[in-house]
């Protein structure tokens, strides 16, 4: 009984693990089987595309806490140290929905996005299952944390028309389209080691995706005349790193017999980073025009497999955190990443430097209420402002507010695991150009499970 217990165990721990990675196919879809971008985001034509926030729903409900959050049943991948915390596997799956309203400044124009997929697929582990420390009364000052997880890093979707003229023997009408589609995915594998109350962790990840971007120049009232098509078609991948420290301080008071004991109260502080990541890049180029009197086509350029490298930028977050364990924490997070390093030899955009800053918390009222479920969640409130790396006129920017909601999820063996959601509202872009008024929601659930690596023993 207890060998097919363990080998059930096994096979599901197995099968969890294949199907993170296998689902990167579904990630890549959207990278090549899809004539059409699944949403209309102007900006992601620029640079990588859209940046995807890293954050899990957890953390995203606090405005996105990542320097500093950890928890015994939630995985942080930002900084990996936050791994050492986990006191349970967890398997967590993220899907999002977002509704955009996006408006044309200049012309005074709004149209409706609605779009959504998955967010993220997790996989998280302490290396000594804390029931075996129990059982063995043993109270080790060591621990060891493991993730391994795929993400989206960038998203591109766009489909955008701009009507101009040539003056050339009065105004000739120019009609041009602009379409992308595609996005680029991290999968990483995380580790972090805590003795006592420092810990110190690191990602090793691989990047990898497709960009296509294309153009198509009319000549619309014009029979005698030329279509101009460009085609861009980017490949990245490479492998990329980053790093985390984290160290939480606890106070102590005395107990009822006088001893000097930790009262659940905290403060944690966190520094995450890396240093430039230079992964590979292959791109092809088609651009060619066609007659619109015999239909003909004349290839202007046909560049295929150009090899070249993609220099992502350094980070650098830091963040504090205070904490009343099961009961509330609050804290504030900054981090900075040098786009103006960012370069990409075959698409040479000019990227500005950004920041971060979040702050939120979380509230819980009565952890151990019997009767009363409202009492038991997780209550979670946060606000963020941020600068995107991409110029039109003026640096982009990106702030909102984000609130959250934990439930417990109680299953067989008394085991918890969570069903999250995080909403978040908040505007992007410039009053310059393209400016986006956004709702997004998170939905995620993780599955909480101290049977895997469990250690039976006959006395």
């Amino acid at each position: 009984m207890l060998k097919s217990q363990r080998l059930n165990n096994t096979f599901t721990f197995c099968f969890l693990v294949f199907c993170l990675l296998s689902t990167s196919l579904v990630f890549a879809q959207n990278t090549s089987d899809e004539n059409t971008p699944k949403d209309n985001s102007p900006y992601s034509r620029i640079g990588l595309g859209d940046f995807v926030n890293s954050n899990f729903a957890a953390s995203t409900g606090m405005g996105g806490l990542g320097a500093t959050f950890n928890d015994a049943y939630h995985a942080n991948t930002i900084n990996p140290a936050s791994l050492s915390f986990l006191r349970s596997t967890a398997f967590e799956v993220g899907l999002f929905s977002q509704y955009s309203s996006m408006k044309d400044n200049p012309s005074n124009q709004t149209f409706d996005i609605w779009s959504g997929n998955i967010n993220y697929l997790s996989l998280s582990f302490p290396m000594r299952n804390p029931i075996n420390e129990v059982l063995d009364q043993r109270n080790p000052k060591t621990h060891w944390g493991m993730n391994i997880s795929l993400l989206p890093f960038t998203t591109v979707g766009y489909n955008v028309t701009a009507n101009t003229a040539v003056e050339e023997d009065g105004d000739v009408p120019v009609v041009t389209n602009f379409s992308g589609r595609g996005g680029t995915y991290k999968i990483q594998w995380g580790n972090a080691v805590k003795h006592n109350n420092l810990s110190v962790g690191v990602n090793i990840g691989h990047a990898f995706g497709k960009l296509i971007n294309e153009r198509d120049v009319l000549f619309a009232d014009t029979l005698a005349g030329f279509d101009t098509e460009f085609l861009d078609e980017i490949s990245i991948g490479g492998f990329y790193w980053n790093a985390g420290v984290m160290y939480k301080h606890k106070f102590k008071s005395p107990n009822d017999k006088g001893e000097i004991v930790p009262n659940g109260k905290s403060i944690t502080v966190g520094v995450y980073g890396n240093s430039n990541n230079t992964i590979n890049s292959n791109t092809s180029q088609l651009y060619r025009r066609i007659s619109r009197t015999t239909g003909g086509v004349d290839t202007l350029s046909n560049i295929v497999d150009l090899e070249g490298e993609v220099v992502l930028p350094s980070t650098f977050g830091i963040g504090i955190m205070y904490e009343n364990f099961n009961k509330m924490r609050i804290g504030f997070d900054y981090s900075t990443s040098q786009w103006s390093n960012y370069r990409n030899d075959t698409k040479p955009d000019v990227l500005n430097d950004a920041f971060r800053i979040a702050v939120g918390g979380e509230y819980i009222p009565d952890i151990n209420s019997y009767n009363n479920y409202a009492k038991k969640m997780r209550y979670r409130l946060g606000a963020f402002y941020e600068t995107d790396p991409r110029n039109i006129n003026e640096q982009l920017t990106n702030y909102g507010i984000t609130l959250g909601l934990g439930f417990p999820v109680i299953l067989p063996r008394q085991q918890v695991s969570f069903f999250n959601f995080a909403l978040e509202v908040g505007q992007f872009g410039t009053d310059t150009a393209f400016q986006e008024t956004y709702v997004k929601g998170t939905f995620a659930f993780t599955l909480n499970d101290n049977s895997w690596f469990f250690k039976r023993k006959f006395q």
